[in-house]
């Protein structure tokens, strides 16, 4: 069973190396970007034949490593 994983930064959380790609984007000659944020992209596959089972181990590595929770929102996806 394969999942994937987005780790990105929570909304009101300013994104330094976001802005870095923006600005440096933008002076390539692309202007109409009008916002950019990084994250991360993670694929996972489990042994696991039981979805839910599998979904919760996902969940729980979110939670404790591949994502900060104070200043990082996740979203799991199966693949």
């Amino acid at each position: 069973m394969k999942f994937s994983v987005t780790v990105t930064l929570k909304k009101d959380v300013l994104d330094p190396q976001g802005k870095v790609v923006q600005n440096t984007l933008q002076n390539l000659g692309m202007n109409n970007l009008k916002n950019i944020r990084q994250g991360k992209y993670f694929e996972i596959e489990m042994n696991s034949t039981e979805q839910k089972e599998a979904e919760k181990k996902v969940d729980d590595m979110c939670k404790k490593l591949l994502a900060n929770m104070i200043i990082e929102d996740y979203k799991v996806k199966k693949i």
